[in-house]
């Protein structure tokens, strides 16, 4: 019988066989292991990374995942390798946010993913690279230098979540964790050509996720198929009593197959505002073939008005730099991290010398923002108004949900294709325009998701971003199922060694 490949199968097909026996945790942690050493160095898409020590950590795991199939328990996850964002703890390992600030810093616990993870006999893999404490659009903001696309290296994978979306989309791994603020798991899935959702606020516990914004922060899954992220979905999803945020609704098994096998009786609506200034043709001309398939597997298409989304930028960054403010105050030199060594200094020195070492460019930009719109004066004239209006961006959408009769909202992830590496890091305005169609998601709190929809004439994916009301994740996954039956697959990079 010859050997399974376990690069071939997908995550739950991997799960299954780790199971049945026919394939070994320790024998899948070596290939990927394998995988990650040989190709990391084409990508910087894991940090802190050290084979001998990522093996040695997956012993217990392994271990765990032996003594559960002799006891014939089904483990929805066995075997199955998945890289984690640096902003996540897990207990031993760095957790650095990409930053110089927290290089040393390890976490002294696991955050409640982790714990569904392993208890689900997943491998933890590694550690994934991206924009330092989640603040960027190409991942070009880390500590530990950019992430490469693997579809083309001169471009950009995204951000912040870039680290994820390369790995996923190179095969490294066949699973891994974003987290999503404004954007930040769909934008880097669409760019590197691979799945990612962004769950309903409080549908998965922020607890042990490193906060940027906490009203806006959502941990989810990518993966290189609707099955699979379906799979980690179900598996991160859920109550957590560590997390006051945290939803109390326990969630349902997702059912991927709709009964009719089709999209018939589903009203799909793309958003006049997002066809408009800004969106590159060839994406633009992806989106119409979307929305046609979608129409010839049943759905009904309309067109709706948000007229407010087109306050999006200005209030998710007057809001999230605020809480960003606040967040990361405790980032001092004194509790976390590194502390400045330079000699002779008292204490508030210290605190200036250390995060103006510690922090880049960006932090510290956005930080500045915050704490300005925070400031006695400015308040009630930004932060407030923004809260406001995020309100009526939040009712608008609802809006377009319970009174039209929408199913769900698409539209293209990004306006354009992955831009070339240094592109947009002196233009700060065009680099935040990256997610001018994500961010709406986010203070609305609703679920969304990116899938691939195809490529441009570069050979870079273009991605399709659907929108639904408030712990309507499933319809996502159901919508984005029928839709990947009738797209061509993605295949495979070119850059991947195909003895691999």
């Amino acid at each position: 019988m010859a050997a399974i490949d376990p690069t071939t199968l997908k995550a739950s097909e991997l799960a299954a066989a780790v199971n049945r026996g026919e394939l070994r945790a320790g024998s899948v942690a070596d290939h990927y292991l394998n995988r990650v050493e040989t190709l990391h160095p084409l990508f910087n898409c894991h940090i802190h990374w050290d084979k001998a020590e990522v093996r040695n950590e997956l012993e217990k795991q392994i271990d765990a995942i032996e003594v559960a199939r002799y006891a014939k328990k089904y483990l929805p996850l066995a075997g199955v390798p998945i890289s984690i964002k640096d902003n996540i703890m897990v207990e031993g390992q760095i957790a650095a946010c990409a930053s110089r600030l927290l290089a040393p810093h390890r976490a002294a616990y696991d955050a409640t993913v982790i714990q569904k993870l392993k208890a689900a006999g997943a491998l933890l893999i590694g550690r994934t690279n991206m924009d330092e404490f989640a603040m960027g659009s190409s991942n070009e903001n880390s500590a530990f230098g950019p992430v490469h696309n693997p579809w083309n290296r001169r471009h950009v994978a995204g951000g912040s979540s870039g680290g994820s979306a390369a790995a996923v989309a190179g095969s490294l791994v066949p699973l891994a964790l974003g987290s999503d603020t404004g954007g930040s798991i769909r934008q880097p899935a669409s760019f590197c050509g691979v799945y990612g959702l962004k769950p309903t606020y409080g549908r998965v516990s922020r607890y042990g996720l490193v906060a940027f914004g906490s009203s806006l922060d959502q941990i989810g899954p990518l993966a290189r198929n609707v099955e699979d992220l379906a799979l980690l979905y179900d598996v991160l999803a859920g109550p957590d009593g560590r997390d006051s945020t945290a939803s109390q609704r326990v969630p349902l098994p997702t059912q991927l197959a709709l009964p009719s096998g089709n999209l018939k009786g589903l009203r799909v609506a793309t958003i006049r505002e997002f066809m408009g200034e800004g969106l590159d043709s060839e994406v633009r001309k992806s989106l119409e073939s979307a929305l046609e398939t979608m129409r010839q597997l049943g759905a009904e298409t309309v067109e709706v008005s948000l007229p407010h989304l087109a306050a999006s930028i200005p209030v998710y960054y007057i809001l999230a730099t605020a809480e960003a403010s606040s967040n990361l105050a405790r980032f001092d030199g004194v509790r976390y991290g590194a502390r400045s060594q330079k000699p002779g200094l008292n204490l508030k020195e210290m605190y200036l010398q250390t995060r103006s070492e510690g922090f880049g460019r960006e932090v510290k930009q956005r930080i500045m923002l915050g704490t300005y719109v925070l400031s006695a004066g400015y308040y009630d004239a930004y932060y407030n108004r923004a809260a406001r209006m995020r309100e009526v961006i939040k009712r608008e959408m609802e809006g377009v949900f319970e009174k039209e009769g929408v199913h769900v909202l698409v539209s293209p992830t990004a306006p354009t294709t992955a831009f070339e590496l240094g592109q947009k890091t002196q233009d700060s305005l065009s680099m935040y325009l990256s997610d001018v169609y994500t961010l709406a998601a986010n203070l609305a709190g609703i679920p969304a998701m990116s899938q691939p929809m195809g490529k441009d004439s570069k050979g870079l994916p273009i991605g399709l971003q659907l929108m639904g009301p408030s712990f309507a994740e499933e319809r996502l996954l159901q919508v984005a199922y029928q839709f990947e039956r009738h797209q061509p697959p993605m295949g495979v990079p070119d850059l991947i060694p195909s003895q691999l």
